[in-house]
């Protein structure tokens, strides 16, 4: 089981209001509520504060997370997208209500309400100014504090502002890019470590830096998204090399646009062009896999192919 608490919080009584983080909060609970084939993936709860009627508290919020955090489930998440404020003595996510920064509910907080779940997976995500406050030890901000199974990714580092663009958050449109697919591997699993690679990769340096902090032993998936290539066939990269350094040896057989094609061979050959599209091979002395079949060349495995050869040798995939 997993659960989602998306946070968007626009509207703020006594200090400037927000205008894309309804948006942003929307977009996050598309994306997490179901996979890229449509089955559940996380129970997501959405709750936006766009207007005086439904601006939410420092209790509220805090509420909601004691919610959130509660139960022995598999994975929690956290996405929260607002204002957010940092002072020597750490950082606060600004509720509707506050009258001045540190009337906000503070990060170390939320921290210590993740530390006390039985969750196995703690996932803290923050759209929000000074955002990668989150962790760190308020008398040493060159060391963070991070419960085992938690990670916290976060738009920005702690002295940096979260930037908006056409009504949506930078981070919150690469973040929904990179669940969407763009930082899935090739069994279709997106983790917060590719997430984090997609995000920092986007964003140039002189762009706000996103930060992610972790302690875990392994990465949750947080989307399953429809993979490049099917488990079949990547379960016939054994079948195919020998070892992760072996050659499979084409000929003109192989190429159905042949005059001698052969239907076994051809079909093979159609699997190793997919090898080919995903970078998990390529051919040897030649610039396309046609070439190679025509001149009776071969393929080799790249670093990318020879580490999916071993993943499916060793049943890890």
């Amino acid at each position: 089981m997993k659960k989602a608490l998306c946070i968007g919080i626009n509207y703020y009584e006594h200090i400037n209001s927000l205008f894309g983080c309804g948006n942003d909060a929307s977009a996050m609970y598309n994306v997490l509520s179901r996979n890229g084939d449509g089955t559940p993936n996380f129970s997501t709860e959405l709750y936006i504060a766009d207007n005086p009627g439904t601006q939410l508290s420092k209790e509220e919020l805090k509420d909601k997370i004691k919610k959130l955090f509660d139960g022995a489930v598999d994975s929690t998440l956290l996405y929260f997208s607002g204002h957010g404020y940092v002072e020597n003595t750490g950082g606060y996510l600004l509720t509707s209500d506050v009258k001045r920064g540190d009337n906000g509910l503070a990060i170390h907080d939320i921290l210590t309400i993740a530390a006390t779940s039985k969750a196995r997976n703690k996932i803290i995500i923050l759209d929000c100014c000074h955002a990668g406050t989150a962790g760190n030890i308020a008398c040493n901000t060159d060391f963070s504090l991070i419960n085992e199974g938690t990670t916290i990714l976060t738009a920005c580092k702690p002295e940096e502002y979260s930037m908006e663009k056409g009504g949506k958050g930078v981070f919150t449109s690469l973040l929904v890019e990179a669940l969407n697919g763009g930082a899935m591997n090739l069994v279709g699993d997106v983790t917060p470590g590719s997430v984090y690679a997609y995000i920092d990769q986007a964003l140039g340096p002189w762009d706000q830096r996103p930060m992610f902090k972790t302690n875990v032993h392994s990465f949750v998936s947080l989307r399953k998204n429809t993979p490049p290539i099917t488990l079949q066939e990547l379960y016939r990269l054994t079948e195919y090399f020998a070892d992760p350094d072996s050659e499979y040896q084409l000929d003109p057989s192989y190429e159905p646009t042949s005059e001698i094609k052969v239907e076994k061979n051809t079909k093979i050959f159609s699997t190793l062009q997919r090898y080919n599209r995903v970078n998990l091979l390529i051919p040897k002395d030649e610039i396309h896999m046609y070439y190679a079949a025509i001149n009776s060349k071969s393929c080799v495995l790249t670093a990318l192919g020879k580490h999916y050869w071993k993943l499916v040798k060793n049943n890890r995939i």
